[in-house]
């Protein structure tokens, strides 16, 4: 019996399709399922939502956004956390915000599940940064690290306690240290 090959989606008919929960991506061609958040992955994506509001969202300078579909480049991704600059967040026609944001993020940041592909998440991280996001984190709960990329840099790899996590100028006030993240985990 010969396996006929899957059929590409073009990215219109991709959102045209029904959200899911959990959500998928769309990447290539293809409808990517990304995994159940799990209990550590749960906590830090809360924990930095918040905190990351705390700093930014009084002042109006930017807003993250937990779970957030964005829609450029020919993809379709859901990013764990997603940080805009407040003038960059698209309004509908009442000013409030709109439920579809065909951008990229300025800042994007993914948390590891444990059965989540590694290349697979660091492809969307360098996607956003080759359409004009500043920064991606990607955090590993299981090892304890983060991986930063800034635009246009080097990668940087933490797992030290005392290291202070790099941020893009726009949360420039977000002071955290990667034992400070890793400790939201402990109850």
């Amino acid at each position: 019996m010969v396996n006929s090959p899957t059929k590409l989606l073009t990215l219109e008919e991709f959102l045209k399709l029904p959200e899911t929960k959990p959500a998928n991506e769309y990447i290539n061609g293809k409808v990517i399922p990304k995994p159940m958040p799990q209990g550590k992955h749960s906590i830090l994506q809360g924990e930095l939502v918040i905190n990351i509001n705390s700093v930014i969202e009084p002042q109006k300078i930017a807003l993250a956004f937990p779970e957030f579909r964005c829609t450029f480049g020919g993809r379709s991704i859901v990013p764990d956390v997603t940080v805009f600059a407040w003038e960059r967040i698209p309004v509908d026609e009442n000013g409030d915000v709109a439920n579809v944001f065909p951008t990229y993020p300025d800042w994007t940041i993914e948390i590891l599940s444990p059965d989540q592909s590694l290349t697979k998440v660091t492809g969307n991280i360098l996607h956003c940064l080759k359409h004009g996001c500043k920064s991606g984190w990607l955090l590993n709960p299981e090892e304890r690290s983060v991986l930063v990329y800034p635009q246009n840099q080097q990668p940087e790899f933490l797992e030290e306690e005392q290291q202070i996590l790099p941020v893009p100028d726009l949360v420039k006030d977000l002071q955290l240290t990667v034992g400070q993240l890793f400790g939201w985990l402990k109850l």
